[in-house]
């Protein structure tokens, strides 16, 4: 394999100089720096906290490209370690999450590809606590705003916890753990305003990201629906590194970890995310907390996708690199076994804040690659727990014990809870019988991977082809998805006051695809296309799959129907109350959350009786639902079509997409809202009776969720 030389390594994300020569980010111009004041020697070089000169701020040190990070990079360390005590005790990411107890259940004996307790036999169960959160908002900030979701899952396993920590995207944003804190000071607030909260949309953010082209798969992700899922339990989640699976023989192979829900992928619309964060900011968490209080236990299947080394190196792509995944075409996935989430936290700062994931904690039978974003995360993380709970005794707080017998030295340190009795806490020793003793072969070994290479900064050629799977992932979206990317980089690229980095932003997108290159311009007014980023790499590595079905929200429907969907049935005053029974009733059997939404909370006088409404209008707009019903009652229909607020919450179920059953009469509440009723799709139903034809329609429309071939540009509502 051919390897990169520091000078082209640098080449990667240029921009231009007041001279018009392409310019690296962040080197030392002899004529001026990029933001136009005078770089000198004395002043503005790029030091460590004891001023030394760093020379690359780019990658960390390995040995050999493609070797492991060592441990005296004193510059990667140091930065790292000041990134992780930033602030306390708050998480500087993923700081606002939500969480549950479960279980894992192993589909078979596994002990064939790893020698990982879990996977030892059939039907074994092991205690899991999950944790989902957004990655760049603060603890009081928003549930739906557009960025990736965090994974992590804590498995208490009889040889010690594995935590599994991950993303509901599988690739990341960067390659080396040497830029993560400069890719979270980017994508935080502004730090001379604070501002904006939980949001990418803003110019120092999209000022990094293009000046770091390895960015542009992960944008397409964040950029799409995945970015905004419906819920925490119908997203994909993702390990995003390659680890290895040893057994008990020492044969070791490669793997990707993949959770996808039983639920089915689905997420919400752009303009429903930003209204419901209005409505509802704690609507991810509170989702999950109840479903899991109704009993509606949410479930995930875990996959590996599993290959050797000699695979690995046909590849077009290298395995070692967080922004590429491995299309199922050329790996499938290899199902393992089921995550249930069965119990509620009994104290949210207890477990939820307190529980602490560490890349570093796995057990014997998986140990770690190379990748040089997985090494800096493996000391990052424990490191960051320090200052966050407080010191060195993190793991004897209730929601992170193992349940293994912990037996070893390590005494003393901020609140140390256990008491240890005796005078030994050495070894060797004779004095305690020489307990405790090493395991030896029956401890975790590190799998014996050869080194031997220079010690040096850089990465290998491959690391520099950037665009290949982000093409990739476009190509595999469905019609309307493309159409959202779009928006989503129209929008985001709107808020931007630097005119440039906008520009630079579609210059990076035409290494993508020309058409949404197009697509984002006009979103901006730009009457003409700038030039494409240059590559950095021009080797022209030919990707093995141009378009994955698997990549698609549509590709994972789901198993479980309508369970947990929320309905509403809208009604008022003189509202058809047979009617409402009839499909109330069906729905609420079929697993579906009913609610009966009016002008106001309380009961109402219906046609046949009383009906007791549980939600309004005003205390439950419509894009908290996922689908709604119009009841009949002429009456009711009257009061309904002069209603502004039941207007309003009619076009946000159509604009949206959702499914829309409209009985009888109520068809004129349609016409009110302006919604045309003379080409309705599969999730408009205009029926003249609550019958059994109509509640199979309905289900049918709502297990698709939602219904795109009803989006127009301009939206017809």
């Amino acid at each position: 394999m051919s390897e990169l030389a520091s000078a082209s390594s640098l080449s990667e994300g240029n921009d231009t100089g007041k001279s018009g020569k392409p310019v690296a980010p962040g080197v030392c111009q002899a004529a001026g720096s990029l933001d136009g004041h005078r770089c000198d020697a004395s002043g503005r070089r790029l030091t460590t906290n004891q001023g030394v000169p760093v020379s690359d701020n780019q990658h960390s040190l390995k040995a050999g490209l493609r070797g492991p990070a060592l441990l005296k990079d004193f510059v990667l360390r140091e930065k790292l370690t000041h990134f992780d005590h930033e602030r306390i005790p708050e998480r500087i990411v993923h700081a606002r999450g939500s969480a549950a107890h479960g279980y894992f259940e192993s589909y078979a004996d596994h002990s064939a590809l790893t020698a990982a307790a879990l996977l030892s036999e059939k039907g074994k169960r092991t205690p899991v606590f999950v944790r989902f959160s957004t990655v760049a908002g603060e603890r009081g900030s928003k549930d739906t705003a557009r960025d990736a979701r965090g994974f992590a899952v804590k498995f208490y396993t009889e040889e010690g916890n594995w935590d599994l920590v991950g993303n509901n995207i599988p690739v990341f944003f960067i390659q080396d753990a040497m830029k993560f804190p400069d890719l979270v000071h980017a994508v935080k607030a502004e730090p001379h305003h604070g501002m904006p909260q939980a949001a990418s949309a803003h110019d120092t953010f999209w000022d990094f990201v293009t000046l770091m082209p390895e960015t542009a798969h992960m944008l397409m992700w964040v950029m799409s629906d995945h970015g905004i899922p419906r819920s925490y339990r119908m997203m994909k989640g993702f390990a995003v590194h390659t680890f290895r699976f040893i057994n008990r023989e020492g044969k070791a192979s490669l793997v990707k970890f993949h959770w996808t829900p039983k639920q089915g992928t689905h997420s919400l619309v752009w303009d429903e995310a930003v209204k419901i964060s209005g409505a509802d900011p704690d609507y991810h968490r509170r989702d999950l907390w109840e479903a899991i209080e109704a009993g509606e236990y949410p479930e995930w299947e875990l996959g590996v996708q599993v290959f050797s080394e000699e695979q690995a190196e046909q590849f077009s792509f290298d395995v070692l690199d967080a922004t590429k995944l491995i299309p199922e075409e050329l790996v499938p996935v290899t199902p393992l076994g089921r995550m249930v989430l069965n119990r509620n936290p009994d104290n949210f700062f207890a477990e939820t804040e307190q529980v602490a994931f560490c890349t570093a904690h796995i057990v014997p039978g998986i140990d770690f690659t190379n990748d040089p974003l997985l090494a800096g995360r493996i000391h990052s993380y424990v490191d960051t727990q320090l200052s966050r709970l407080g010191g060195p005794n993190f793991h004897e707080i209730p929601i992170n014990a193992p349940v293994a017998p912990v037996h070893n030295n390590q005494r003393d340190g901020m609140h140390r809870q256990a008491v240890h009795r005796g005078r030994v806490a050495y070894e060797p020793n004779s004095l305690a019988g020489g307990c405790p003793f090493q395991a030896g072969g029956a401890g975790f070994v590190s799998f014996p991977e050869q080194v031997a290479a220079d010690e040096l900064r850089g990465k290998p050629e491959k690391f520099a082809e950037h665009y290949n799977q982000a093409r990739m992932f476009y190509a595999s979206q469905a019609p309307h998805e493309q159409k959202h990317i779009a928006d989503a980089f129209g929008f985001e690229l709107s808020k931007l006051t630097v005119p440039a980095i906008r520009h630079r932003a579609v210059a990076l997108l035409r290494n993508v695809d020309e058409t949404l290159a197009q697509k984002v311009a006009d979103h901006l007014g730009m009457r003409e296309l700038p030039e494409p980023l240059p590559l950095a790499s021009k080797q022209g590595y030919q990707p093995e799959v141009q378009r994955s079905e698997h990549l698609s929200l549509l590709a994972h429907p789901g198993e479980v129907g309508i369970r947990t969907r929320k309905v509403a049935i809208m009604c008022a005053a003189g509202t058809d109350a047979a009617e409402v029974q009839a499909i109330a009733q069906p729905l609420m059997d079929k697993g579906a959350v009913v609610r009966l939404v009016g002008p106001h909370v309380g009961l109402i006088q219906a046609k046949g009786g009383e009906l007791d409404l549980d939600a309004s209008f005003a205390n439950s707009p419509g894009p908290l639902f996922d689908a709604l019903v119009i009841a009949p009652g002429s009456e009711a229909v009257k009061s309904l079509s002069d209603d502004g607020q039941a207007l309003e919450f009619v076009k946000e179920q159509f604009r949206h997409c959702k499914p829309l059953l409209v009985i009888g009469e109520a068809r004129e509440v349609l016409q009110a809202a302006g919604i045309p009723l003379d080409n309705p799709d599969k999730g408009l139903l205009l029926v003249s009776k609550a019958d059994d034809k109509a509640l199979r329609q309905f289900v049918s429309a709502l297990e698709a969720h939602r219904h795109p071939e009803r989006e127009t540009d301009p939206p017809r509502v």
